[in-house]
């Protein structure tokens, strides 16, 4: 795990520290070619410099983001924002379930808006054309 990521979920209640533990390694497990760092105050992991997914602990609980999950097909996360984001709540670390966060992990790879060149763009978002990798479900 990259540090700024162990740091910020060490320095989380012991709740909420054990929520971004069990992400960060779902997380690290369903994009283990993604890049990691801590951005705009939270963990964030990226594919060729775009953001796909990170978290962040508010007031109701540990916030699980995908950039682009409004254009999912698997169900269960509530959309965040103007743009394409959607988003997944927990208060507790076993209300994290691994499949259906896999899964989401996997779509994320595959269906992406181009956020890196937003502001080039004008606020506009483009949805990238992302061949599914061989072997991938």
């Amino acid at each position: 795990m990259h540090a700024q990521i162990a740091a910020y979920n060490e320095a989380q209640s012991p709740e909420n520290g054990a929520i971004c533990d069990r992400l960060a390694r779902e997380i690290a497990q369903g994009l283990p070619d993604a890049e990691g760092k801590v951005w705009h105050g939270g963990p964030v992991w990226f594919l060729d410099g775009n953001p796909i997914a990170g978290y962040w602990v508010r007031t109701r609980g540990v916030q699980l983001l995908f950039w682009s999950g409004q254009s999912f097909d698997e169900p269960g996360l509530t959309p965040e924002g103007k743009f394409k984001a959607a988003e997944a709540h927990y208060t507790d670390a076993a209300e994290i379930d691994r499949d259906l966060v896999q899964r989401w992990l996997a779509e994320a790879r595959v269906v992406q808006w181009d956020y890196k060149n937003i502001v080039k763009r004008r606020g506009v978002l483009e949805r990238l054309d992302i061949p599914m990798r061989a072997g991938a479900d």
